[in-house]
């Protein structure tokens, strides 16, 4: 897999006749390593051992109903009273991060009303809030260090 811009981190993969696959540490199993997989796993090493997230408050992959539609976010961290603190998307590396995938995080969290948005093709990251008053995103150089 690319090299993404996120810190290295030891991952669990192996082969099998399906294919590579990487372990989860969040679904506690191995899933197919396909490209957004690679950013996921990196992204999720990364808020446990540079943001400080307890891994008990991590979720991926989980639906959300949108509008009576079904979707699936990426990674979500909760606060301690279950309410979201962060909400991430993640693409593979060759997808560029442009206003459609704003968008569909924006739109997520319209569901789930997180306190950071956080969008990601291990190449790229932005960090923001979402100023709710005037319905924008407010930019942020990086997440701050988690705190309970």
């Amino acid at each position: 897999m690319k090299a993404l811009r996120l810190p290295p981190a030891n991952f669990r993969v192996k082969n099998t006749e399906k294919g590579r696959l990487i372990f989860d540490p969040i679904r506690k199993k191995f899933v197919q390593l396909q490209p957004e997989e690679w950013v996921r796993q990196h992204i999720i090493q990364w808020l446990i051992s540079y943001k400080q997230v307890p891994i008990s408050l991590i979720n991926v992959e989980k639906q959300l109903i949108i509008a009576g539609t079904s979707k699936r976010y990426d990674i979500v961290v909760f606060k301690p009273d279950a309410s979201i603190e962060i909400i991430v998307e993640c693409k593979a590396p060759s997808i560029t991060i442009d206003q459609s995938v704003f968008d569909q995080i924006a739109r997520y969290n319209l569901a789930v009303k997180s306190t950071y948005l956080m969008v990601s093709n291990g190449m790229e990251h932005y960090f923001c809030t979402m100023d709710y008053d005037n319905q924008r995103y407010n930019f942020i150089p990086d997440l701050p260090e988690y705190s309970l």
